[in-house]
């Protein structure tokens, strides 16, 4: 289900991109494979044309790119974590040239909406879309403030960072002080040693 709904998407990007589909196209006949929490999501090969199609084979693919199983919370919040996080195995040229390909391709959203409505209400429809997901963007981030607020300050549930910070610090300050112990200690122990 997944891969029915991905390959025609991709395949409609890459189609308005010939850049994308030329980096594509001499990897023809290689395979990948996309993996979330150890189940395969999406197995696909890479025709001439530099199009993605649905492989269905059971062969080892070329590439194998592991997603951790948080993947849909780093989705949410730190994307490069995500990808750093990622496990890639088999062909390094193939992982580069989609993770390029993949990492620079951008839907035209307004382009597409504008041949089912028009210019004017594809442009205006976007600006109000962007407007209300901002808006619900900051209103929940005035949330977790507001939440992480009462959480660390009222409560005192959660450290604050300048209490973390503090912590550490004095952590810190002990591992030191047991090493010039320890030093000390060394320094005494062969001095009587040699008495």
């Amino acid at each position: 289900m997944f891969a029915r709904a991905v390959v025609p998407f991709a395949n409609h990007l890459l189609a308005a991109d010939d850049w994308a589909r030329a980096r594509l196209a001499p990897f023809a006949g290689k395979s990948a494979t996309l993996r979330l929490g150890g189940r395969e999501l999406l197995r696909v090969a890479i025709d001439d044309d530099g199009l993605l199609q649905q492989d269905a084979s059971t062969a080892n693919a070329t590439v194998r790119i592991e997603l951790p199983a948080d993947t849909p919370a780093r989705l949410l919040g730190d994307r490069s974590a995500l990808f750093s996080a990622a496990t890639i195995a088999g062909s390094a040229d193939l992982a580069q040239t989609l993770g390029l390909v993949f990492g620079n391709l951008r839907w035209d959203v307004e382009d597409d909406l504008s041949h089912l409505v028009g210019d004017v209400v594809a442009r205006r429809g976007l600006q109000l879309a962007g407007r209300v997901a901002r808006w619900h963007w900051q209103g929940a981030n005035k949330l977790a403030s507001a939440v992480t607020e009462y959480l660390t300050e009222e409560v005192g549930e959660i450290a604050s960072r300048r209490e973390v910070a503090r912590f550490c610090d004095q952590v810190d300050g002990v591992r030191d002080d047991l090493a010039r112990l320890e030093k000390r200690l060394a320094r005494l122990e062969s001095s009587r040693a040699k008495a």
